[in-house]
């Protein structure tokens, strides 16, 4: 495979991004997140994530802030995406949005699970192309999940009539929701939580402040952020049968000790502000 130019144009982008940011921190000597399928991945693709950080600054610091944020929020949904499959070994994974994310690699979940990637039909061509079959056999196990890759947007649900729906349903969606709008986030919670006799879904969200001020052009790809929540309890408008488990704060994400000192101050500070103290967070939700 030859390093190829890669063309995407907003929420497509956003996929790259985060890919070079978990491949750079991958190589750094303590890594937070371990992700050698994304450094295997970026030296076939040419993108120069710098583009993405020209808005922030050219300072180094920040560079590296950056890439521990998006180190930190992807070893967050491993680890609770790990806690749930450990307790439900049958669980049907829907991984939405999933992009260029190794997630199922670096889970590495048992053979009784059953794991469906879904992103458009362009990002899961790129896909076959950068990532290895997971369905071959684990050198430490001898076995593995059973794999589909599902080429579908997100807002045409027919693509759930490919899933088992008798078993329970762990829904995993990072920096995806924020690019739908309410509509489309509540037939697509309704549809799941229809599809499944119970489960759990966790996805991160921005509050209306956020969506309204820095949402415009995210990471200069000129996506946009069309939803976002103040309260994780107004779930219920949308889905009442989602109960909320647990509200992660950033303060609270995997290796927020890892950032420098002045930057923990500061979310500190924020999250005893109402107006800010729910500017992003991680959210975990069950029902059934």
């Amino acid at each position: 495979m030859t390093t190829e130019k890669i063309v995407f144009t907003k929420e497509k982008e956003t996929m790259l991004m985060t890919l070079s940011g978990r491949a750079i921190q991958s190589q750094w000597k303590d890594p937070i997140l371990r992700d050698p399928w994304a450094e295997e991945a970026m030296r076939h693709i040419d993108y120069d994530m710098s583009r993405s950080l020209k808005g922030v600054s050219s300072w180094s610091m920040w560079k590296e802030i950056g890439y521990t944020i998006i180190a930190s929020r992807a070893a967050t949904f491993d680890l609770l995406a790990a806690r749930y499959l450990a307790e439900h070994p049958d669980a049907v994974v829907l991984h939405l949005g999933c992009g260029m994310d190794s997630r199922i690699f670096r889970i590495d979940p048992p053979a009784s699970v059953s794991w469906f990637d879904v992103d458009y039909p362009d990002v899961i061509d790129l896909r076959r192309q950068l990532f290895p079959d997971p369905g071959t056999a684990s050198p430490l196990r001898g076995d593995r999940a059973a794999y589909h890759l599902i080429g579908a947007s997100l807002q045409d649900l027919r693509w759930l009539e490919e899933v088992p729906r008798d078993r329970p349903g762990l829904l995993i969606a990072e920096g995806v929701l924020h690019y739908l709008s309410e509509t489309e986030v509540k037939a697509l919670l309704n549809a799941v939580v229809a599809h499944f006799p119970a489960g759990q879904m966790i996805f991160d969200i921005c509050n209306s402040l956020i969506v309204k001020r820095a949402g415009a052009n995210v990471g200069g790809t000129g996506a946009t952020y069309r939803w976002g929540l103040d309260d994780p309890r107004d779930i219920q408008q949308l889905e009442p049968k989602l109960e909320l488990v647990k509200e992660f704060r950033p303060s609270e994400q995997v290796a927020f000790s890892r950032f420098p000192f002045w930057w923990r101050a500061q979310y500190r500070v924020m999250e005893t502000i109402p107006a800010l103290r729910r500017m992003e967070r991680t959210l975990v939700y069950r029902y059934g």
